[in-house]
């Protein structure tokens, strides 16, 4: 994956390839809620837009460098996860989805309300700057690498923390809570952790998007955003590690050549759902090593 990232931008337009990145990340940080950890969020779309926002806002009217106004958007979109998760979590299956659900509504009633985040038309003209004060990100080959060191970061992240102890009790709370509490283990704070981590994770993600693409808008913080994210990761394979990145590339490929369709890209979108959890419910990735177990 590495490789084929570094040498994508020699055949592939640099943008389009970071875009596919950010959206990669941000599957992987919802995959590590709902494929590891079993938790369905309908509402990660507010840590997305609320990190582009906070971000972009920093960038442009406080002039913080790229690198801080980054971190900036991380940490409040850290803080909204650790807030929205106290709530969430005290429910279960589908009452916790419409938490989450309710909590993004009413992120994205702010977005559009609050003054400094432009309403509809979003926080525009936000400026690349310079990394550390040398690198100067409006050169696409520098603003690729930055992108591919965070993305590949936290991916570093996701995929340690689905290997570690911690997340082999979020399997055994996905399979079966009861039996993981009567293994002493507090399968709240679990949750939280993991729900505070994949907020942090998608928040990265969006204050990234907000410095490349130079814009903060409604976009990243509707509630369709909430549902791409869940195509994406069924779409690649939940529970793998590779899955979401795959599903991000396909939705992101389909998004961008298939535009001169206009609003049936939706449609286009909605068949390959139907036809993914009807003939492959593993995913595409999930798939492939179900074939390659049983051919091996």
């Amino acid at each position: 994956m590495l490789a084929l990232l570094a040498a994508a931008p020699l055949v592939v337009y640099p943008v389009f390839m970071m875009k596919v990145m950010c959206f990669a990340l941000f599957a992987c940080a919802f995959n590590l809620l709902l494929g590891f950890g079993g938790l369905l969020s309908f509402g990660h779309a507010m840590f997305l837009g609320s990190a582009g926002y906070a971000s972009a806002h920093a960038a442009k009217v406080w002039g913080l460098t790229p690198e801080l106004a980054i971190l900036f958007g991380t940490a409040c979109a850290a803080v909204l996860g650790w807030l929205a998760g106290m709530l969430a979590i005290r429910r279960q299956g589908i009452y916790f989805a419409m938490i989450t659900l309710a909590l993004a509504q009413m992120v994205f009633f702010f977005s559009l309300q609050a003054p400094f985040t432009g309403g509809e038309d979003g926080i525009q003209a936000v400026p690349r700057g310079r990394l550390f004060g040398i690198v100067d990100l409006d050169d696409p080959h520098a603003m690729y690498a930055v992108v591919l060191v965070i993305f590949v970061t936290g991916f570093g992240i996701v995929y340690r923390a689905i290997h570690s102890p911690f997340g082999q009790v979020l399997k055994a709370i996905r399979e079966n809570e009861n039996r993981a509490i009567s293994l002493g283990y507090d399968t709240d704070r679990f949750k939280l952790l993991a729900f505070v981590l994949s907020a942090t994770l998608a928040g990265l993600a969006g204050a990234t998007k907000a410095i490349v693409f130079q814009l903060a808008s409604l976009t990243d913080v509707h509630w369709s955003m909430s549902g791409e994210v869940v195509l994406m990761t069924l779409l690649g394979g939940m529970g793998t590690v590779f899955g979401p990145v795959v599903g991000a590339a396909v939705i992101i490929t389909m998004q961008n050549y298939l535009a001169q369709l206009g609003a049936w890209v939706t449609i286009v979108q909605g068949v390959i759902f139907v036809v993914c959890v009807l003939a492959f419910r593993r995913g595409i990735v999930g798939e492939l090593g179900h074939w390659l177990k049983k051919s091996l």
